[in-house]
């Protein structure tokens, strides 16, 4: 990864914070929080939807750009519940090196 990239997801989750209470009216993060869960939901959805076609599409530069989207609308969703890229981050570190199936199955018990 290069350096500063997680510094990235950082400053974008502190920007969802600062953004959480604005005016919605000028914040496009502050709109979703005004309009509630479903429609953080809603638009989670929509973005993992889009990027869904855009992999079938082939184009990546597509695919990137909708993933951005999807991550950025998901940094959003956790801001919502109080939560950040450094709790994604432990858990993926959490699960490295463990096998997929494992981990999976672990879940279960």
């Amino acid at each position: 990864m290069k350096a500063g990239l997680y510094e990235t997801l950082e400053r974008i989750a502190a920007t969802t914070e600062e953004r959480k209470g604005a005016d919605p009216k000028k914040s496009y993060v502050a709109s979703l929080f005004a309009k509630g869960d479903d429609a953080m939901l809603k638009k989670i959805g929509e973005e993992a939807t889009e990027t869904v076609l855009a992999a079938k599409s082939g184009d990546k530069l597509h695919l990137v750009r909708e993933a951005a989207d999807l991550w950025f609308h998901s940094m959003i969703l956790l801001a919502r519940h109080g939560l950040g890229p450094g709790d994604v981050l432990a858990e993926l570190h959490r699960r490295e090196g463990i096998p997929g199936l494992d981990e999976k199955a672990a879940r279960k018990k």
